[in-house]
């Protein structure tokens, strides 16, 4: 790809767990680019096959057939432990393997090309990524660097951090990350500027493929965008809603024929996709069925699925989006009445039973649609973009953006008690001090040790990591205070410092270092990996071009060798010698479907000096 790095538009990505969308300010409007198919949202799925490596569009359409090589969902796995117990629910419904890596970070087994190949998370997030950084490229003619990434607002330090690393993997420098619900606040006040005067309370309900965000923000006239609450479920979203659906449809198997599905991945596979296909429809109609040829062992499977059936085994799921409103109002201390729009985000808020609950919470308050859901995160996360590249574009100029971090910042003290530092939705960038003394006689060193949540045991939240302080001048206990200081920048990403206040002794926890997360020297390699992979798939590409230009080329032959036969208009020796080189090198190339670039057009270079009098 031509063109200067330092010419290219900062771009703005939506990460999603199924699907994925980047925009960019160009010609002083943010677009949506489509991909390579003309979408305008890109699967956020990776397949490895035995030749080549797809990603998008691609990888989801084979999906049914190579379920154990084809990876969705990686943002559920994304700065989490193995051990942790949503990852372990999930494991059960994937397809494909996980297994245990250092430090309980989970790695995802395929097998690519013959060999069994080991991926983490971040890795096969950086391989959406690198696909929507082509994308752009592609679109502006060239070579992107600087992007905006959104993450769910809910997602904490680990999993902020992760999606960072997957960035820096993806050849990204990443100027930003914000919030979704933030993201699409955004759009939601750029688009509809000129139709308010003075603050409005702007509530984002925003239910993707795999998280849930609900966010409060005002909005002033002039694009200040300030968030109130934040509260959200990172494991709750529309492939919740498909399992369902799938478990049931196990079960259904199970009680008509006694076999169990889910002991054929295959079968499995084929299924879910027909029931994300059953849900879309159900949206729109309030019944379909699921028709599935040979499914398992042999019998066909159909089944009627109405929609009052699909809300039924959701209902659960459906309440609990509800109810999470309701907690973010009471945060954002707002009544019901003060909320002026509630804003739809991501696909899975097209659901009627959802769209239903959310206007029945709010006394039947019409729901703004105005903003596409599918889109809006992009849209705002280029805004963003062009806001930190120093755009002149006047209504980005402007934008001054006031978040918050969602969950509370602490430690833990003596008897596993957590103390919060920074409590939750404190606005960011941030920085809070506390002060701490120890807790033994002649102590010597003091573990400190960073938790993130809402419970009062400290073991009941997210660790994000530990250190030592060492060289605590002996004392009698609580005679030496120490000065914990929690730092949140921009993007939501934490630094620790300790220090003891006699001595001026300190030590720093940067959570990007936390044992599990990848260090500076694994990033490097990861990059150079993916450079690696991307130049195979650019050779597969340039392979398979080679290869159907030759056969095209001995297509044309054989075409005009029946024609000279026909007229007799070459000597018969001479059009047997052609003939017999044709025949040669398409048997050749049915027997070498493997040949390198280089022989495959050395083969059409020989037919193009033999065939000379054809052409």
């Amino acid at each position: 790809m031509e063109g200067k790095v330092n010419d290219a538009p900062a771009i703005g990505i939506d990460l999603g767990t199924t699907y994925s969308c980047v925009a960019v300010l160009h010609n002083g409007r943010i677009e949506i680019i489509p991909n390579e198919l003309g979408y305008r949202t890109t699967p956020s799925t990776v397949a490895f096959l035995d030749v080549e490596r797809l990603i998008g569009d691609g990888a989801k359409n084979q999906m049914a057939m190579n379920p154990a090589n084809t990876i969705f969902d990686a943002k559920r796995l994304i700065g989490r432990k193995l051990s942790d117990p949503k990852v372990q629910e999930n494991m059960k419904l994937w397809s494909f393997r996980v297994i245990e890596g250092p430090a309980d970070t989970p790695k995802i087994v395929v097998s690519y090309k013959g060999q069994e190949k080991e991926f983490l998370a971040e890795e096969i997030s950086s391989m959406i990524l690198g696909k929507m950084k082509e994308i752009a490229e592609a679109y502006l003619g060239k070579v992107v660097k600087n992007a905006v990434i959104t993450v769910p607002a809910y997602f904490n330090d680990s999993q902020r951090q992760a999606t960072k690393d997957a960035g820096t993997i993806a050849g990204l420098n990443v100027i930003r990350m914000i919030n979704e619900p933030t993201a699409a606040a955004i759009a939601y006040g750029l688009d509809n500027k000129p139709d308010f005067i003075g603050k409005i309370n702007v509530l984002i309900f925003d239910l993707g493929g795999g998280t849930f965000d609900v966010s409060l923000s005002t909005i002033e006239e002039g694009g200040i965008f300030e968030v109130k609450a934040v509260s959200g479920d990172t494991h709750l979203g529309g492939e919740d809603f498909d399992n369902r659906m799938v478990d049931h449809c196990v079960s259904e198997f199970k009680r008509k024929w006694n076999k169990d599905l889910t002991e054929n991945q295959r079968a499995l596979g084929r299924l879910r996709f027909a029931c994300e296909k059953a849900k879309r429809i159900l949206s729109s109609t309030t019944q379909t069925s699921i028709e599935l040829d040979c499914l398992h062992d042999g019998i066909d499977f159909s089944m009627r699925f109405t929609r009052a059936k699909f809300e039924e085994l959701n209902m659960s799921l459906f309440s609990q989006c509800i109810k999470t409103v309701d907690q973010c109002l009471k945060h954002a201390k707002i009544e019901k009445s003060w909320v002026d729009e509630i804003i739809l985000v991501g696909g899975s808020t097209r659901i009627p039973k959802v769209q239903h609950m959310l206007r029945e919470l709010f006394e039947w308050k019409e729901l703004c649609k105005s903003v596409n859901p599918d889109e809006a995160v992009a849209y705002g996360a280029a805004v963003m973009a062009a806001k930190l590249s120093g755009s002149d574009d006047k209504n980005v100029r402007n934008l001054l953006l006031l978040d918050v971090t969602p969950l509370s910042l602490g430690v833990e003290l003596k008897g596993e008690v957590f103390d919060v530092v920074i409590p939750r939705n404190p606005q960011i960038p941030t920085k809070k001090f506390k002060n701490y003394i120890t807790t033994k006689d002649n102590q010597s060193s003091a573990a400190i040790k960073v938790y993130q949540g809402e419970r009062a045991k400290s073991t009941d939240n997210h660790l994000l990591g530990k250190f030592t302080i060492y060289g605590i001048p002996p004392a009698p206990k609580g005679d030496i205070h120490f000065e914990d200081c929690f730092e949140i920048d921009p993007d939501g990403i934490l630094t620790v410092t300790s220090k003891i206040l006699s001595t001026g002794i300190s030590n720093k926890l940067r959570i990007a270092n936390e044992k599990g997360r990848l260090s500076k020297y694994d990033i490097e390699k990861m990059v150079k990996e993916a450079e690696k992979y991307k130049l195979e798939d650019q050779e597969y590409k340039k392979k398979v071009k080679a290869y159907n230009a030759l056969e095209d080329y001995i297509y044309n032959l054989k075409k005009k060798v029946k024609e000279y036969n026909a007229n007799k208009r070459m000597h018969p020796e001479s059009l047997k010698k052609m003939e017999k080189a044709i025949d040669e090198t398409t048997e050749w190339l049915e027997d070498n479907q493997a040949a390198s670039i280089n022989e495959i057009q050395g083969k059409k270079t020989y037919l193009e000096f033999v065939c000379t009098p054809l052409v």
